[in-house]
């Protein structure tokens, strides 16, 4: 165990020394110095403890604070030394190659919305080529009904035109 004193400890000697303060009023002889004194020495006792307990904790929380602190000037110096191969390891044609990448990054970008455009223009294209066969197939099924209807009209004439030309020979006959 630690030689700290702990609290249950203190309570205890708290305790006792009300037990002494109580008795020393019942004694015989001289119980107010005896008192004081005993009251003196717990109290200073107690006080002393507790200055030791809180120079203790100050200590374990410097030594916190410093282990913490090593720890960041460890990380700190790492740092430096990466950043220090890394600007070693910059040479000129990196800038060149920087520049390079960001036109490709624009031309890519552009790229990407001259697609968009063409998809877009390929679809409207696709839409007006099925427009047009639709209406080319109506158009054809038109002139298919126009056909058979100049057919159909045509041998309608011809036939009263028969019918016609056969009353006049027979009205020619009589």
């Amino acid at each position: 165990m630690s030689s700290k004193p702990t609290l249950l400890d203190q309570e205890q000697q708290q305790a006792q020394s009300m037990v002494r303060m109580k008795s020393c009023g019942l004694s015989h002889g001289s119980p107010v110095i005896d008192c004081d004194d005993e009251l003196s020495r717990s109290a200073l006792f107690a006080f002393r403890a507790k200055e030791e307990e809180i120079t203790q904790k100050k200590m374990a929380v410097k030594q916190k604070v410093e282990a913490q602190l090593g720890r960041v000037e460890q990380e700190t110096k790492k740092l430096v030394e990466i950043r220090n191969g890394l600007e070693a390891l910059e040479d000129p044609s990196w800038k060149e190659a920087a520049i390079v990448r960001k036109k490709v990054d624009s031309v890519n970008k552009e790229l990407k919305s001259l697609g968009q455009n063409c998809h877009k223009k390929e679809k409207e294209y696709r839409e007006a080529v099925e427009a047009f066969n639709d209406k080319n197939k109506e158009k054809g099924q038109l002139v298919t009904r126009l056909m058979e209807l100049v057919t159909e009209s045509e041998r309608m004439r011809t036939k009263k035109l028969e019918d016609i030309s056969k009353q006049i020979e027979s009205f020619v006959k009589i």
